[in-house]
């Protein structure tokens, strides 16, 4: 046996080519990496094998967004999670982001990638993921999986984090897009944290402007298809993110707090399953019984200008 073997380390990801489309999956995260149509980066992209800031194209397994102080209750056990910082004490993301992924399956034009969620601290149960990935040349196509591999109930939430591109070429040029989101309702945060108050929302915001958002938005306006479908036009063409009945929150953000480079140049549209701190609050929380299987799809379509 060799002393001197070590882990794979290589590749950090993924690469999909449908016509002119070219995708990146990352094998650090299982998220979208980079997503192209020629010259047109419809993303916010990062490099390969890192976390960069804001979770541009995370998956957010067993929940997404933020968790108040890392704390929940589940089965009369009190639980505590890993927190971001002394100055921002709230779990954020889910437990993959930084996790290794593996591929699954593979083919010219899709790819499936996968990873376990073992037993956590603040999270004590077993899920197996799974992310789907199809490349057509006018439309990538995402679906989510989750299975509790474990022995007992497991609550989860599920989102991914995709910052939508449409030709800003300079810090705050978003505010030149024009958004249109499918959905009635929004959940007022604070901090990012639920207040508990519930407002009505007018989906049609238009040019985006100065408008600093940050929503968890719901109440989704679907088509006769079942999928709500929401619509970004700037520059460099119109992006639309449809999602199917799986998901009935999208978290709506401007970038207002990315760093110089990124500030204000792309849009995070997040479909969600549930809104922040559902872990504890309960609120549209799944849970999975031994074996059971949960599965969103979502999709992504571009028109150039």
């Amino acid at each position: 046996m060799s002393q001197h073997a070590w882990p794979e380390s290589e590749p950090t990801d993924v690469r999909l080519t449908a016509g002119a489309a070219d995708l990146a999956v990352d094998l650090r995260g299982g998220g979208v990496r980079r997503l192209a149509v020629g010259d047109w980066e419809l993303l916010d992209t990062y490099p390969a094998g890192t976390v960069a800031a804001g979770y541009p194209g995370a998956v957010l397994l067993p929940w997404p967004n933020r968790l108040r102080d890392g704390r929940w209750a589940w089965s009369g056990q009190d639980l505590q999670l890993e927190v971001a910082s002394p100055e921002a004490p709230h779990a954020i993301h889910g437990l993959v982001t930084s996790q290794p992924w593996t591929v699954l399956e593979s083919a010219a034009d899709a790819v499936t990638v996968g990873t376990v969620i073992e037993p956590h601290p603040g999270y004590p149960f077993r899920l197996a993921g799974a992310v789907d990935y199809r490349l057509a040349p006018d439309r990538l196509t995402v679906t989510v999986r989750a299975r509790n591999v474990g022995t007992e109930a497991a609550p989860l939430g599920a989102g991914m984090h995709p910052y939508l591109s449409v030709g800003a070429t300079r810090d705050g040029g978003i505010g030149d897009a024009e958004l249109t989101v499918p959905v009635r309702t929004l959940l007022e945060l604070h901090g990012g944290l639920p207040t508990g108050n519930r407002t009505p929302f007018d989906g049609g915001v238009g040019r985006i402007g100065d408008r600093e958002i940050d929503d968890a938005l719901t109440d989704l306006v679907r088509d006769d298809d079942g999928w709500a479908r929401t619509r970004l036009r700037g520059s460099a063409g119109e992006l639309e993110l449809a999602v199917d009945g799986a998901w009935s929150w999208l978290q709506v953000f401007t970038g207002d707090v990315l760093p110089e480079g990124r500030y204000r140049r792309t849009l995070a549209v997040e479909p969600m399953t549930c809104p922040p701190n559902s872990l504890a609050d309960g609120v549209d929380l799944l849970v999975l019984e031994p074996g059971q299987e949960w599965a969103g799809t979502w999709t992504l379509s571009w028109t150039a200008a």
